[in-house]
């Protein structure tokens, strides 16, 4: 997307949960602004707390940090059928997209990494596509974060968008850290008569750096492993929590910002067992609402972080966070 730099650039107003949705919906468009505005609206802290929008986003929960690091985006023909597979439903997602003023073609899909700073530990959840493709690397330096300084990687699932910044060239990208995935994910994956090429550089080439977790478990103090079958059968999402406020990492569970939560019984292409996928997704939006729980989505539109809340007719929303520049 390109920038016009000629003009000037109105600081940032409040928006409507509805007009949020649209600006999230438009390529990245929040993304894209950032920088641009915050040149006019704000600077940064210090040289130790870098500008928000560059590549990442950081978010206060408790005393908890959570940052959202960006993967980078790649482009999207279509959101359906892929983000709503309901074959007898095309119409009705369709105009859902409409109503919010959603592209339903030429747009992009956004691929969001998660830093947890517990202050006794630093939690990378999942690791991108890795490759050229990946911008995790390059974005968590932006964020002041060496990736040295990982001490524990969880994975949410094997898909190749999350384990593929694992390694490269061979060699893992996080050497101090412990890694974490659920014992029978693992299990499924490298067990295939013949396992895909990502498994086989990220999983199975550092099945000793790996430790095997079930759901419920603990990962560090304050995040815990939660079951969310469908998307994969053997899912984990994370509970980061400490005190009174937490935040629900949904990896994939969640599906598309929009059209997941708006349309139960929605499932997306990529799910495994889409009807399971779909009862799980219920079963989340209502502990986020009825917890008061902040969310994150792996293909959420970035920078990915905010609230879900109750809508009509049993149907939720997400409601993005208003953005804090530092």
């Amino acid at each position: 997307m390109s920038e016009d730099r000629s003009a000037p650039v109105p600081a940032p107003t409040a928006l409507s949960r509805r007009d949020s949705l649209r600006l999230l919906g438009s390529a990245g468009l929040l993304a894209a602004a950032a920088p641009l505005v915050g040149a006019q609206s704000a600077a940064p802290a210090s040289p130790a707390a870098p500008l928000n929008g560059n590549g990442f986003y950081r978010q206060k929960v408790g005393d908890l940090s959570a940052i959202i690091v960006s993967d980078g985006t790649a482009p999207l023909a279509a959101v359906l059928p892929t983000w709503g597979a309901n074959p007898d439903r095309q119409a009705e997602f369709a105009a859902t997209l409409a109503e919010y003023h959603v592209p339903a073609t030429n747009t992009v899909n956004h691929f969001n990494p998660v830093v947890i700073e517990t202050g006794a530990n630093r939690v990378l959840i999942d690791t991108g596509r890795g490759g050229e493709a990946g911008q995790l690397l390059a974005n968590l330096r932006r964020a002041g974060i060496d990736p040295a300084s990982i001490d524990t990687v969880f994975i949410t699932h094997a898909h190749g968008d999350h384990i593929g910044g694992l390694t490269t060239g061979g060699q893992p990208n996080f050497p101090g850290a412990r890694h974490v995935i659920g014992g029978a994910e693992f299990q499924f994956w490298t067990t295939q008569a013949e396992p895909n090429a990502a498994v086989k550089a990220n999983l199975i080439a550092l099945r000793d750096r790996f430790t095997f977790l079930q759901p419920g478990a603990e990962i560090v103090p304050g995040l815990t492993a939660v079951a969310s079958p469908g998307h994969t059968l053997n899912h984990l999402s994370v509970l980061a929590q400490r005190g009174n406020e937490g935040l629900m990492v949904f990896g994939d569970a969640a599906g598309h910002f929009l059209l997941s939560l708006r349309h139960r019984g929605a499932y997306i292409g990529f799910d495994a067992d889409g009807p399971l996928a779909a009862r799980t997704r219920q079963r989340l939006f209502e502990r986020v609402v009825s917890e008061g729980l902040w969310v994150t989505g792996y293909h959420f539109p970035f920078h990915a972080t905010g609230h879900v809340r109750r809508a009509v007719g049993g149907a939720y929303e997400y409601e993005p966070a208003v953005w804090n520049w530092s």
